[in-house]
């Protein structure tokens, strides 16, 4: 199995209507969800996720989309976008 350093990040995009007003026993649902789900595939790593509005934006590490897809159909989630991160900048990228 490759190591979790070698695979690709990406970054998803689920569009779930009232995220930011969800309480947190639904959060936690939703989370507890996915980790179980998360238990049958080893090589699928959850980083976080940032709840906004209407969307979360989660971080995993896989070996591809694909992996990513299969993981949000197994929980139930939306994946309106899976996009693999290319780079990861920060202040200290301009200098600081």
């Amino acid at each position: 199995m490759t190591s979790v350093e070698d695979m690709p990040k990406y970054v998803i995009e689920r569009e779930l209507p009232g995220a930011g007003s969800l309480t947190d026993a639904q959060i936690n649902d939703i989370s507890r969800t996915s980790n179980q789900v998360l238990d049958t595939m080893p090589d699928v790593q959850w980083d976080h996720s940032y709840v906004t509005d209407d969307k979360i934006y989660c971080v995993y590490v896989a070996p591809d989309a694909d992996k990513i897809r299969a993981h949000a159909d197994a929980g139930g989630f939306p994946a309106n976008s899976v996009s693999e991160v290319r780079r990861t900048i920060d202040p200290t990228t301009g200098g600081r």
